[in-house]
């Protein structure tokens, strides 16, 4: 039997190890974030332009939050889409889980 390293850690423990937690992290926010918005909107009848007109904003913006692997946008933007759906933006910090001594 060999003894490999990783039997037993977690995916975010090998995503840590190659330096990219954050990175996926945040692209799994916002691809959760740009659907829960887009479901709001199709349930609402809400088009992209009756959304960027309510946000004040173009239509290309819009694009860019709606867009799942876009994780450049500001809280202010995500704030505001939010509210004009009737939704709040909930941010929080957690605490990091630490592994399990085996």
């Amino acid at each position: 039997m060999t003894n490999n390293q990783h039997i037993g850690s977690s995916l975010d423990d090998l995503l840590e190890e190659d330096g990219i937690l954050a990175e996926v992290n945040a692209l799994a926010l916002k691809r959760v974030l740009a659907w829960q918005l887009s479901q709001e909107m199709e349930r609402q009848g809400l088009s992209r332009s009756q959304m960027a007109a309510s946000m004040k904003t173009s239509r290309s913006s819009l694009q860019r939050l709606l867009d799942p692997e876009n994780t450049s946008v500001t809280l202010k933007t995500m704030e505001k889409a939010a509210a004009i759906v009737g939704k709040r933006l909930r941010i929080e910090l957690d605490d990091i889980q630490e592994p399990a001594n085996s």
